[in-house]
């Protein structure tokens, strides 16, 4: 058997890793944390458990993409709930006292703006009709076969997100509202390509759903395809140095937990080696001269995406209703393009909440929530002060920050449920630190690094390195989430088995 060492056991690593499994490649991925998964993880407060990344899915009901590729490696069954088809997503403008609720499908998209901006009636029609177009323009996201080259698409392709809503929408109250998905993508006003706000949408208008049971158990269905294969999954495991030597990559040496954090050395003799951890951080462990300068330099000035502080709530028993859609909020119209930014005053402009589910069907569903997410983008130089501690030593002045970060997010949400605090059991947050330790992303970058549709050249990774056997995989490569990620790993996978060689049994089942 072929063998293939995986760096990096997140969603981009995992998956990846159980394509090659399926193809027949014993398969040996590298964790840094204890526990498989990345931003699949989930953790446990007083008998809660909570996700920490993977909150929302799209292409995974039945037929679709993700679904697909999850059927393919006999994983389908993924415990999931669809969202209210009716409202799948919700907006509040809290100035103005405003809720949007916005169905699923695209027909009932397009038909419900249409009516709430019945003077942009046309223009929506063709703005969502653009939207499926761009989408179209990529035949990935569909698993279908085809050469996915920048230069090849049409001209709105690389227009910013933000330029297309407004070629198409005038009024400037909805053309906030239908960027409403910018925080799920790291959108910048003019930087973020169009083609990228084109696919989250049409992912998320096509039918969304949410893990019932956590996001954890992915990650250990991923895991299960890689060892039933014969491959094996070592969490505990640092890879601190890569050898390379003649272009390729010889050895690699890591600190395994189940050594006692001795250092461990892997020879790769003629095995492919995948890194699915940030290129920033990949870079340093290779041995000096691996990477031509250009290319050392080009990765060092891609900007990060920004990052994000989190409250994880425990409901008291039988206090706040279950909402089976997710819930975006904004202090008012045409902040949407700055809601990453961060004023200590004004923080948050706006957030996204909702409530994870416990049981697959309405009819199984209680009435309340025991938990609630609530994400609030927020740039990493807010915590600089605190960027050399780690988790349980940042001192005093980190706690006292953080309480009253908060505070400032359960103000907001008082005003949307009075009396929300006194429904309060519990509460526990993290920060744009969390997110750099844990995940191991530079500067805590929620979707690692960003796209620029003003510089496409700068912010495009290629899967191929100038090390031979050597390739990327990941949330850097191409697009991030639960869409990109799992497409990104076909087609890392398919540059060592060949080019179509999955998509044509995708294809076939």
């Amino acid at each position: 058997m072929r063998r293939v060492v995986i760096i990096g056991g997140g969603l981009g690593g995992l998956f990846t890793g159980a394509l090659l499994s399926k193809e027949g490649y014993h398969v040996v991925v590298l964790e840094k944390n204890r526990v498989a998964g990345g931003g699949l993880q989930t953790f446990v407060r007083h008998g809660v458990r909570f996700e920490t990344g993977m909150h929302i899915l799209g292409g995974m009901r039945e037929g679709g993409s993700i679904w697909r590729i999850c059927r393919y490696l006999g994983i389908e069954n993924i415990r999931q709930r669809a969202v209210d088809a009716d409202c799948m997503d919700s907006i509040t403008y809290l100035r103005q006292d405003k809720t949007y609720r916005v169905p699923e499908g695209r027909e009932a998209f397009t038909s419900y703006f249409c009516e709430a901006f019945p003077h942009e009636a046309t223009a929506i029609r063709a703005y969502v009709n653009a939207l499926y177009d761009l989408a179209e323009e990529v035949d990935m996201f569909w698993l279908r076969r085809g050469k996915n080259y920048l230069f090849t698409h049409s001209e709105q392709f690389l227009w910013s997100a933000d330029e297309l809503i407004s070629y198409y929408i005038k009024d400037r109250k909805l053309q906030d509202v239908l960027a409403y998905m910018s925080p799920m993508y790291g959108g910048v006003k003019g930087h973020t390509p169009a083609y990228i706000h084109a696919l989250i949408n049409v992912l998320y208008i096509n039918g969304s759903s949410r893990f019932v049971g956590g996001s954890q158990q992915l990650a250990d269905a991923l895991t299960e395809v890689i060892r039933s294969h014969g491959g094996e999954v070592m969490t505990g495991a640092e890879v601190t140095d890569l050898h390379v030597n003649d272009h390729r990559v010889e050895r690699i040496d890591f600190r395994w937990d189940d050594k006692g954090k001795e250092t461990q050395t892997l020879s790769v003799g003629s095995a492919d080696v995948i890194s699915a951890i940030h290129p920033a951080t990949l870079i340093p462990m290779c041995t000096e001269g691996s990477f031509p300068k250009a290319y050392r330099q080009r990765i060092a000035q891609i900007p990060n995406t920004y990052s994000a502080f989190t409250l994880y709530i425990l409901f008291k028993e039988n206090s706040f209703p279950y909402i089976n859609h997710t819930c975006y909020a904004q202090e008012d119209y045409g902040m949407i393009w700055n809601i990453g930014e961060y004023e200590e005053e004004s923080w948050p402009h706006g957030w996204m909440y909702m409530t994870p589910p416990v049981f697959d069907t309405p009819e199984a569903s209680p009435s309340f929530s025991r938990k609630m997410i609530i994400n609030c983008l927020m740039p990493f130089s807010v915590v600089e002060p605190w960027i050399h501690t780690t988790v349980g030593h940042r001192g005093e002045a980190y706690r006292t920050w953080k309480e009253k970060h908060i505070q400032k997010i359960l103000d907001k949400m008082e005003r949307l449920y009075p009396g929300f605090r006194g429904k309060i059991e519990y509460v526990e947050a993290s920060s744009p630190l969390t997110i750099r330790d844990y995940y191991h992303q530079p500067e805590g970058a929620l979707y690692g690094v960003r796209k620029d549709c003003k510089n496409m050249m700068l912010s495009q990774i290629p899967i191929y390195t100038k090390v031979r056997n050597l390739f990327l995989t990941g949330q850097n490569i191409n697009l991030h989430g639960i869409c990109g990620v799992p497409l990104t790993a076909i087609n890392t996978a398919e540059a060592i088995v060949g080019e179509n060689t999955i998509i044509d049994k995708l294809n076939e089942i």
